[in-house]
C-alpha cells in the first residue's frame, strides 16, 4: 500500500510559479512511477507529467511542456511539480497518483491517488 499526500497549491496571477509536492509513504513495491494529473470544473481528468521511480524517464502534456517541470527527492519520498508561466486554463485540482502498469498517460495505470490540491490562476 502507497500513500500520496499533494500540497503546494494556492491562488497565482497568470505568469507567476507553484511548486506543487507529493509526498509518499507506505510500500513501493510494484511502483513503475509517480505521475501528476490535473481536473478542472466539468472536464474530465487530465495527463499533466509523471516520472519513473528511479528518474530516468520523463513525459509531459503537450499543454504544459517548457512549462513545467516534475523531479523527485528520493531521500524525501518526494515527487515535485514546478510550475512556470501559470495560464488561467492550468486552474484545476492536481492529484498525484502511483503508476503501477503502462501506458504512462492513461489515469488507468494509477493508483493510490491523493485527495488533490487546487490551483488557480487569475488573469
Amino acid at each position: 500500500q502507497v500513500w500520496l499526500v499533494e500540497s503546494g497549491g494556492g491562488v497565482v496571477q497568470a505568469g507567476g510559479s507553484l511548486r506543487l509536492s507529493c509526498a509518499a509513504s507506505g510500500r513501493a513495491s510494484g511502483t513503475l512511477g509517480v505521475g501528476w494529473f490535473r481536473q478542472a470544473p466539468g472536464k474530465e481528468r487530465e495527463f499533466v507529467s509523471t516520472i519513473t521511480r528511479r528518474g530516468d524517464g520523463i513525459l509531459y502534456a503537450a499543454s504544459v511542456e517548457g512549462r513545467f517541470t516534475i523531479s523527485r527527492d528520493s531521500a524525501k519520498n518526494t515527487v515535485y511539480l514546478q510550475m512556470n508561466n501559470l495560464k488561467p486554463e492550468d486552474t484545476a485540482v492536481y492529484y498525484c497518483a502511483r503508476q503501477w502498469t503502462g501506458p504512462s498517460i492513461d489515469a488507468q495505470s494509477y493508483d493510490s491517488w491523493g485527495k488533490g490540491t487546487q490551483v488557480t490562476v487569475s488573469s
